[in-house]
């Protein structure tokens, strides 16, 4: 017999789906959701459903957006790229508030043992954006794990030839750490300690 009645067991189970979410994390969301008012379920329910149904990738870079075209890509100087393996790595490469070009992001990285190839992430659209011109520098801030070099040194063999700087984030970053966790500080380091791979 479980110790939950069968709304609450459910409830907590979609939350346990959640990365970093262990059930009692999901218990204490669930008796929280349950103690709110009316309104503010209605109004937790509908912010979910709206950022599922509003939120989409950019047409340029792949970073999320609500627009065809995110502000960074309409607003940034677009002569340097950083390249990174997702979303949310974008968000973290700005709280550094060091970088001033725009972003592309590969969702993904290359990794023979899981089945990815450079076909089945976005390097396609990156060489795309660079063939269009005006790009003077490609910074790979892919993570520095396994995969991670691998992609960045791929990408690079392919843009080195073109006779556009590419360089690495600097190893502030300890090796295996996920870019996401980085403090600002170590950001911050990396990108002006950078250098050309």
């Amino acid at each position: 017999m479980s110790a939950f009645i069968e709304p609450i067991g459910r409830l907590i189970n979609q939350f346990t789906k959640l990365p970093g979410v262990g059930t009692k994390t999901a218990q204490r969301y669930a008796y929280k959701i349950i103690n709110m008012t009316d309104d503010e379920v209605k109004e937790f329910a509908e912010s979910i459903i709206r950022a599922k149904n509003e939120v989409k990738y950019c047409s340029v870079c792949g970073n999320f957006t609500d627009k065809d075209v995110c502000d960074v890509c309409q607003t940034r100087d677009c002569s340097t790229i950083c390249v990174v393996k997702e979303p949310k790595d974008v968000l973290a490469m700005e709280k550094a508030h060091e970088f001033k070009g725009v972003y592309h992001v590969l969702h993904g990285t290359i990794s023979p043992m899981e089945g990815v190839t450079p076909n089945d992430i976005k390097i396609k659209e990156l060489l795309a954006r660079i063939a269009q011109g005006g790009v003077k520098e490609v910074i790979m801030a892919t993570n520095p794990d396994v995969e991670g070099e691998a992609t960045a040194m791929y990408i690079s063999s392919l843009i080195k030839p073109l006779g556009i700087k590419v360089s690495r984030l600097a190893h502030g970053i300890p090796i295996g750490s996920e870019l996401e966790y980085a403090d600002e500080i170590t950001l911050s380091r990396a990108i002006l300690d950078r250098k050309e791979i």
